[in-house]
This record gives C-alpha cells, sequence and structure tokens, in this order.
C-alpha cells in the first residue's frame, strides 16, 4: 500500500534516535554518525531492525548528516547506498507484521543560509538534490526533512525534493524555548509556508521532551490542514556521573505521546534519547487510540520570515510600497540605492500597514535582478510580508523561489496570463492575486468579473491551487468605482478574499466604508493618507 494512502486512515508509527544508540555502542566524539554505514554496517541494520520489531512503520535511513558540503561525489554516494542497503536489510529481516517504509533522512546542512550565513541558496538546493537523486536511485519510499531550525534551508530541502521526485515528503521542524525556529519562524508561518509547496505531512522534532513540546504541537494541530507528526526527545539530557542521560522513560514518553497522539497527531516517533523501548511502548500504549482525522482549515495566509497576516476576521492594509511611479524610487532603483529602498520601507511599515508591496518594474532594467535584489534586502530589514508585484513571469519566478515566507503575488491578469503564472505560485508558494480581466481589459459589469474570478478559481484548481489562495481584484482603475464595489459584494457572497486599490478620494466620498463592509479582504493604500488610515480604525472599531 502507499504511504499516502495508508496514512489517511492509519497512525504511522516512526522510529527513534540513532546518533545517542550509536555512541553507546562506541561513536566517537567528532565522528560522523553516517561512516557506520560502511564501517559498522551490521550495527545499523541491528538497530533498524529493532525499530521495526517495535512496531516502526517507518525507518530512517543513517543519512542524516550525508550531504555534499561535507563528502565527495563518491564517498556520498557510498554512504547513502550503504545506508538505504542497511535499512532495507533490517526490513527483510524483521518479522514483525505492519505495514514498514523507509525514508532517506535529510537533516541540516550545517551551514546557514545567506544573508545570516555564507552558504547562497540555490547552492544549498543543488546540495539536498544531489542527496535526494542518490537516496531515489537506491530506492527509499519517501523524504523526510527533519531537525530544520531555518525557514529558507527548509524551503530549499523541499524544492530540491520535489525537483529530484515524486515521492511523499514529511518535514519536520526543531523549535527553541519561544516556540519559534532558530532564524525566527512560527508554527503558523511553518504550515502556512510548507502546505503551499504541497508536501504530505509536517510537524515537529528533537528540541525537548514531549510535555515542553505540547505548545507548539497544538500551534500545528490548529492551523494544519495535513497530518501533524511529532518526534520529541526523550526529555533534554542531564549530566549524571559524566554521562549525558536522557531521563524520560519510555513508559513516560509513551503516556505523553500518546496524549498528543488524542488531540491529533497522525505520525509519531522519537528523537534523540528514545530507544526501541520507548516506540515499543508507545506501540502498546497508543494501538487501540482512535486519532482524530485531521481538519481542512480554509484561512488565506501571507507571511515573512517572522510573520503571519491572516485575511479571516478582519481586512488589512497593503502599503504601496516600492512604487517605480515615485520619481524618488525610480532613481533608487536606477541608481541601485539599496538605502533609499529600505528607508522608505521601514517608513510605511512604521505607518501600521500588514503587507508591504514591491514593484520595480521600469524600462531599460533587468526585471528579474532587481525583483529578486530588492526581494532579499527588505526581507532582511523589515517583518512585513511581501506583494511581489510583477507581470514577468522570469523576475516573478525568481523572487517567488528565494522568497522567505509565503507572499502574495500578482497581480495576474485574466485567465491567459493565469495559465501563465499560477504554475509559479503553485510551484513555490504563495497567494496569487488576480485581475478580473479580459484580453480587452476589465469587463464593464459586476457580474461578468465575478464570472471570471469564477473561471480562473476553476482554473486554478486543476494545478492544484486552492481556493483560500487567491484573492480577486475586480478593479478597472486604480480607485473603487461603482462596478468594482459591487463585484466585490458578489465575490465576498461566492466565498473570493478580494482586493482594491483605495485613493484618499476612495475614503471621502464613502466608497472605501462601502467596499469593507461588502466584505472586502485587502486594501491597496498610500499608508501616510490620514484618511484612509481613520475610515479603515473606524471601520474596525464599529465592527469589534
Amino acid at each position: 500500500m502507499q504511504l499516502t494512502e495508508y496514512l489517511k486512515h492509519h497512525t504511522v508509527y516512526l522510529d527513534g534516535g540513532m546518533g545517542t544508540l550509536l555512541q553507546q555502542k562506541g561513536l566517537q566524539a567528532g565522528e560522523a554518525s553516517e561512516s557506520w554505514n560502511l564501517t559498522h554496517p551490521e550495527e545499523i541494520t541491528a538497530i533498524h531492525k529493532s525499530y521495526f520489531d517495535a512496531g516502526t512503520n517507518v525507518v530512517a535511513a543513517n543519512t542524516f548528516g550525508a550531504n555534499a558540503l561535507k563528502y565527495s561525489d563518491e564517498k556520498l554516494e557510498a554512504l547513502i547506498c550503504a545506508a538505504i542497503e542497511n535499512a532495507k536489510r533490517a526490513k527483510k529481516e524483521s518479522q514483525a507484521p505492519q505495514e514498514k517504509w523507509i525514508a532517506l533522512d535529510i537533516g541540516p546542512t550545517g551551514r546557514l543560509l545567506c544573508p545570516f550565513g555564507d552558504l547562497d541558496f540555490e547552492r544549498a538546493v543543488a546540495v539536498f538534490e544531489k542527496t535526494v537523486l542518490l537516496g531515489v536511485k537506491y530506492g527509499v519510499d519517501l523524504i523526510l526533512i527533519e531537525t530544520m531550525s531555518d525557514l529558507l534551508e527548509t524551503k530549499a530541502a523541499v524544492l530540491a525534493a520535489k525537483a529530484a521526485c515524486e515521492l511523499p515528503i514529511f518535514v519536520s521542524n526543531a523549535y527553541s524555548e519561544n516556540g519559534r525556529l532558530m532564524t525566527g519562524a512560527s508554527p503558523r508561518i511553518m504550515v502556512a509556508m510548507l502546505e503551499s509547496l504541497g508536501v504530505d505531512a509536517i510537524g515537529v522534532n528533537c528540541s525537548f521532551g514531549p510535555k515542553q513540546l505540547g505548545g507548539v504541537v497544538r500551534d500545528y494541530l490548529q492551523y494544519a490542514s495535513l497530518p501533524v507528526l511529532l518526534k520529541p526527545n526523550a526529555g533534554l539530557p542531564q549530566m549524571i556521573d559524566g554521562e549525558n542521560v536522557y531521563t524520560v522513560s519510555p513508559a513516560e514518553f509513551a503516556n505523553d505521546v500518546s496524549a498528543l497522539m488524542r488531540e491529533g497527531v497522525r505520525l509519531a516517533g522519537g528523537c534523540c534519547g528514545t530507544t526501541p523501548s520507548h516506540i515499543k511502548s508507545l506501540v502498546d500504549e497508543s494501538k487501540a487510540l482512535t486519532v482524530p482525522c485531521t481538519d481542512k482549515k480554509d484561512t488565506t495566509v501571507i507571511t515573512s520570515r517572522t510573520k503571519a497576516v491572516m485575511l479571516d476576521k478582519e481586512p488589512i492594509l497593503i502599503a504601496s510600497g516600492i512604487d517605480p511611479t515615485d520619481d524618488d524610487i525610480c532613481d533608487a532603483l536606477r541608481e541601485g540605492d539599496t538605502e533609499a529602498l529600505l528607508d522608505e520601507a521601514m517608513a510605511q511599515q512604521d505607518e501600521e500597514v500588514h503587507v508591504l508591496r514591491v514593484n520595480v518594474s521600469l524600462e531599460d532594467t533587468d526585471e528579474k535582478e532587481l525583483l529578486t535584489a530588492a526581494t532579499g534586502e527588505l526581507q532582511t530589514m523589515i517583518d512585513l510580508p511581501l506583494l511581489l508585484e510583477s507581470t514577468d513571469r522570469a523576475a516573478l519566478e525568481s523572487a517567488l523561489r528565494r522568497y522567505n515566507g509565503k507572499p502574495l503575488a500578482g497581480p495576474i491578469n485574466g485567465t491567459a496570463q493565469a495559465r501563465e503564472l499560477l504554475p509559479l505560485v503553485k510551484a513555490y508558494g504563495g497567494v496569487a492575486l488576480v485581475r478580473t480581466a479580459e484580453k480587452d481589459g476589465v469587463p464593464e459589469s459586476a457580474e461578468a468579473r465575478a464570472a471570471l474570478a469564477d473561471g480562473i478559481c476553476a482554473l486554478a484548481n486543476e494545478l492544484g491551487i486552492e481556493k483560500k489562495d487567491l484573492i480577486f481584484t475586480p478593479a478597472a482603475k486604480d480607485s473603487c468605482d461603482e462596478a468594482a464595489l459591487l463585484a466585490v459584494k458578489l465575490l465576498c457572497e461566492k466565498g473570493y478574499k478580494t482586493l482594491l486599490p483605495v485613493s484618499e478620494q476612495d475614503a471621502e466620498n464613502g466608497a472605501f466604508t462601502r467596499a469593507l463592509s461588502y466584505g472586502l479582504s485587502a486594501a491597496l493604500v498610500d499608508p501616510y493618507c490620514a484618511k484612509i488610515q481613520h475610515t479603515y480604525q473606524d471601520f474596525l472599531n464599529q465592527n469589534a
């Protein structure tokens, strides 16, 4: 049976620790655990078999630290080949009756990606892809990306896996005491990005014991539409008689993890300090449980590396941001004056907006280079999610690919352009901003604009993009005309998210208030306009 099909109706048990068991068997400080695939294959096979015998469904091959930054191509292939063969041998030798699969285990590269470190994003993708290709070559059943503490490195690994294979992809991150990744992402941000990228299961591993991870796990369960996995440590190690000892017993571990399974965790195993005894206790404790099905969540979410913006209960403001029609911004873009762009972005962020628009489209410039560079620079200095505004396919693809989080991207103009650009949103994750337009422009009637949205939504669904990841703008010009307002009303009644450009005049003549009352999800505004801000705050106060 296919693993993803099995997961729909069953709990999946993962294995436990590997490195800590090898240390007990003589692995020395500084010695790479993956080297034992070649030097001590019988030890690795025995550990895998003991996990299968304990009831594990998925054993992770001993490849966590195997990557092209550490090993030559020849040595890397030998290590991965041996690791997978050891796991296959264990699977064959185990007489345990449960379904069994072998995962290619992918851990962090050990280096920080730019801008926090010196590893380029595309180099990281290439490193991960090489490992995945070898895993596929030697016959793994799935890709397990785990212990990631950086959002962007996680994305690099997922993109590499999706480029190299069509196997199931499970992703697990390691969290700090503050409930965030080392580089700042929260569970809400991780769920939004990973679901948008189209992985098959998401969750938490390492970090702490199951009790301490309860809050993070519950965040995953609250936000995720995908199966949630959990692989906690056997607590934190304590120094006892000169040795690091993990103090959570198999019985305590099983009790705590089972409690979280009752709340919805569908894949469970262990990480550092856990043993086959921990996994056997967990299987025995939980095998009779009926784990709740994962509910589908329909919240539209846009994120940066550290901030998530949800378009569900209240409308949001998108700042005009980096706008090449502004003479000063135009000059800064042409002159490569990054400081001026950052100053303007930070000034607009201070005006209590939720998202920042980035448009660098200028004649006689390389939009791909400009948009990619501007996106990277802005994400190092501000925490607002970005609207990547471009209809240049190469520029949008480059910026989306490297974006650290889940952006808003567009506007995509009508059905023809949707066929060209929506696949980018699907491939790299994001929310698509779509204009209800035809080749000859935006239709006159609100009904025709709403009908166009239906057609584009159907196309998006065919591509695997959900309705929640579409925002429609029915405006024919840069303000709220009557047909646009009525179209917002129709679209919101159909359950679509909507956006309109809003001017000071729209705030003064009541058009902005009407749009908000109809259910407008987002407004593109001049963040310095006091009248717009006042109208927006009045609406929120009246509807609190």
